[in-house]
C-alpha cells in the first residue's frame, strides 16, 4: 500500500500564528502543497471547524472563507478538515462538504471516542472519507487506546489515528500503540499517526509508526504547528526517500514551500526550545503554549512552571480557559509560602 501523506500546515499550523492565516496565503500554500504531491491538505481553525472563539482564539477569517474556492485549485490532493464534537456540528460539516471537503477527521480526547459515532456516521452518509483522531494518545495505555479506536471503526471510520498531541510519546510508546491497533482493528481499516516535535521525535516516531503498520502520516511544512510543531514534512519525506518508501510527494518542492512560504510567517519560531520542550516533558497539549506564555508574562511566572503544573493536573485540550486559573493558584501558593 502506498504511503499516504496528509499535510496539516493549514490546520495545526494555525496555532503557531494565532489562527491568522490570510485567505490568499491559504490558497498559495495549498497550491504549493498540491503541486508537491501531498495526498491530503487539512484546512480549518486550529481547533477544527467552528473553533474560532474567545476560549481558543478568533481566526483572521471563518473556516468557510478559508475553504472557499480551494477545491477548484487542487489537482491531486484531497481537501480535508477536522471536527471536534462539541465545538462543531454536523451542520458545520455539511457546509464544509458543500465547499468541496472530501475527507474529515473526527477528533476526541483519547478516552472519549464514545462521543464520535454520530459524527462519523453522518460523514459516511455524506460520502466522505473519515478518520478517527484520538488526541493526547500518551494519556491512555496501548490496549485501552485500541479499544477506543475500535469504537471509531465500528462507527464507520476508514482510518484511526494515534495522535500525540503533546509530543510526549517515546518510540516504544508509538510502536506499542500501533501494534495494539493492529491487534483489534479490521485489516481494511487504515492506521494513521500524528506526531508533535516537542521532544524532537516527530519524524522518528512517525517512521516507527510506519514500520509497525501505519500508512497515513501527518506532517507540516517546516513543522508549522502547535508547540514545537508537527513532524516537519520536508524532513519526513527526505527520510522516506532514503528508506525507499513509496509515496507521491516531491521533497524539493516541499523544501521550497517550507523555506519560501512558511518560515517568513512564523512570529514565534516553531522549534524545540525551553518552553516547547517543556510541553513534551510535562505531557501538555501543544496548543497550550501561547496561552501559557501570555499568562506567564502577565503574572510574572516561568512558562515552564505553568506547563509542568498543567501536566501534573492532567489538563487536556479544551481547558485553555483554565490556564489563567492555574497561574493564579500558583501565585497564591507562592504567596502563602
Amino acid at each position: 500500500m502506498k504511503t499516504y501523506i496528509q499535510d496539516v500546515t493549514l490546520r495545526d499550523g494555525m496555532h503557531a500564528i494565532r489562527h491568522q492565516y490570510k485567505k490568499e496565503t491559504i490558497r498559495e500554500i495549498a497550491i504549493a502543497l498540491d503541486n508537491a504531491g501531498v495526498d491530503a491538505i487539512e484546512i480549518s481553525h486550529g481547533d477544527g471547524l467552528s473553533g474560532g472563539s474567545f476560549n481558543y482564539g478568533f481566526g483572521a477569517h471563518t473556516d468557510w472563507d478559508w475553504l472557499d474556492g480551494i477545491k477548484d485549485e487542487l489537482k491531486h490532493a484531497k481537501l480535508t478538515t477536522l471536527l471536534i464534537p462539541g465545538i462543531a456540528t454536523i451542520h458545520d460539516l455539511k457546509k464544509a462538504r458543500d465547499l468541496g471537503v472530501e475527507s474529515v477527521r473526527i477528533a476526541t480526547h483519547c478516552t472519549e471516542a464514545d462521543i464520535s459515532p454520530q459524527h462519523i456516521e453522518a460523514a459516511k452518509k455524506m460520502g466522505m472519507d473519515v478518520g478517527g483522531f484520538l488526541m493526547m494518545a500518551h494519556m491512555n495505555s496501548p490496549k485501552k487506546l485500541a479499544e477506543q479506536a475500535k469504537i471509531m471503526e465500528d462507527a464507520g471510520a476508514d482510518c484511526v489515528y494515534v495522535t500525540d498531541s503533546a509530543g510526549a510519546l517515546l518510540m516504544d510508546g508509538v510502536a506499542d500503540r500501533i501494534k495494539a491497533f493492529k491487534d483489534v482493528l479490521n485489516e481494511k481499516t487504515e492506521i494513521g499517526i500524528h506526531c508533535h516535535h516537542n521532544l524532537s521525535l516527530g519524524v522518528a516516531n512517525t517512521v516507527v509508526a510506519l514500520q509497525n503498520g501505519a500508512n497515513r502520516l501527518d506532517a507540516s511544512l517546516a513543522g508549522m504547528g502547535a508547540g514545537a510543531g508537527n513532524a516537519p514534512l520536508e524532513v519526513l519525506v527526505a527520510v522516506l526517500n532514503k528508506m525507499g518508501v513509496d509515496h507521491n510527494s516531491d521533497v524539493y518542492k516541499l523544501m521550497d514551500a517550507a523555506d519560501d512560504l512558511i518560515r517568513p510567517l512564523q512570529e514565534r519560531p516553531v522549534r524545540v526550545d525551553r518552553e516547547t520542550l517543556s510541553l513534551g516533558y510535562a505531557g501538555v497539549y501543544s496548543s497550550f503554549l501561547l496561552h501559557s506564555e501570555r499568562a506567564a508574562k502577565k503574572y510574572g511566572l516561568d512558562t515552564r512552571s505553568i506547563l509542568q503544573e498543567l501536566g501534573d493536573r492532567k489538563m487536556v485540550g479544551g481547558q485553555e480557559d483554565m490556564i489563567v486559573d492555574v497561574a493564579l493558584d500558583m501565585i497564591n501558593k507562592n504567596n502563602a509560602s
